[in-house]
């Protein structure tokens, strides 16, 4: 059974940058993908980025140019890297991984395994 756990979130001014952790335990290989997606307070969880086993890596349009996904097939981790933060992206950031080799990278459904999620707060 897999576990996902993020670190690295916290308040941060706009303008400044943010590093988020992700790690994904207990599969026998690695997932297809991980991916990171977010969710503000009365909204829907939407998908942020992710990353495939082979690097094949895909943004939101709101966050292209901004933020920056690395992952370690070897370690199970995928960080996301988040510059010149707005305080629009404030929201609770999850992490998850998608085992299935083709499944879609942008798609909630597709996606196996969740984290906690990790607070993002982003002030003005």
């Amino acid at each position: 059974q897999g576990q996902v756990v993020e670190s690295g979130g916290g308040l941060v001014q706009a303008g400044g940058s943010l590093r988020l952790s992700c790690v994904v335990t207990g599969l026998r290989f690695s997932p297809f993908a991980m991916g990171w997606f977010r969710q503000a307070p009365g909204k829907e969880r939407d998908f942020v980025g992710a990353s495939t086993w082979t690097g094949n890596i895909t943004y939101a349009d709101s966050v292209r140019g901004r933020f920056a996904i690395s992952r370690d097939n070897a370690k199970n981790t995928v960080d996301l890297l988040m510059n010149s933060l707005k305080p629009e992206d404030t929201a609770v950031y999850y992490c998850a991984a998608l085992i299935r080799s083709g499944g879609r990278i942008t798609q909630i459904k597709d996606y196996d395994y969740w984290g906690q999620g990790t607070q993002v707060t982003v002030s003005s």
